[in-house]
């Protein structure tokens, strides 16, 4: 099935997968709080599982959800995990969001969102 021709402005096929699956990987509300918690910076996993009060597999779920996203990144410090925001996905999800509400704008005619 094509894309939308009304999508296409947005970009290539490939970048809108990319951004349905960022779009896919906030659309829960845990996966929302770890966001929250990331940015105020990177975060041990530990710390995470106790300011979120979830179990380390129900949290292994959503971290491995939003690092196949690439809105988080990881490191490895001896036995911890280390989980940081991807500043870029959150640049591409701003500018999505930017170009949708110009775009309403254009539609309606009216400057009725700002």
């Amino acid at each position: 099935m094509a894309t939308p021709t009304v999508l296409k402005p947005l970009g290539t096929d490939e970048e809108l997968g990319r951004l349905a699956r960022l779009f896919h990987a906030l659309s829960d509300e845990t996966r929302l709080r770890i966001v929250g918690r990331l940015l105020a910076g990177e975060q041990c996993v530990c710390n995470l599982t106790d300011a979120l009060d979830a179990g380390q597999s129900r949290l292994s779920f959503h971290m491995k959800t939003l690092k196949d996203a690439g809105l988080v990144t990881d490191r490895r410090d001896g036995r911890w995990i280390h989980y940081s925001l991807n500043h870029e996905a959150l640049f591409r999800i701003g500018a999505l969001l930017g170009t949708l509400a110009e775009k309403a704008e254009t539609v309606c005619g009216r400057k009725c969102c700002g």
